[in-house]
């Protein structure tokens, strides 16, 4: 089976993107994130984001355009 070896995390992303959502204007909580990307039509739920934010689901090139939207922040920096 495949182990990964990145600190047994399964994105690079999600650390940034906890740190980009408690430090948005107004501290966006994991189910208002979760809402702005079904505005956007990425079909995520709060316990998506959760997982996405402790490393233990994969994030899609989809959704990570998604995240770079609602932050302004360009794909380089979410990496």
């Amino acid at each position: 089976m495949f182990k990964n070896k990145n600190n047994n995390k399964n994105n690079l992303c999600g650390d940034k993107i906890r740190s980009l959502r408690l430090t948005y204007p107004t501290k966006l909580s994991q189910r208002a994130l979760a809402d702005k990307m079904q505005l956007i039509g990425i079909d995520v739920d709060k316990n998506a984001i959760q997982r996405i934010e402790c490393g233990k689901r994969f994030v899609t090139d989809i959704e990570l355009k998604a995240f770079s939207q609602i932050f302004c922040v360009s794909l380089d920096d979410l990496i």
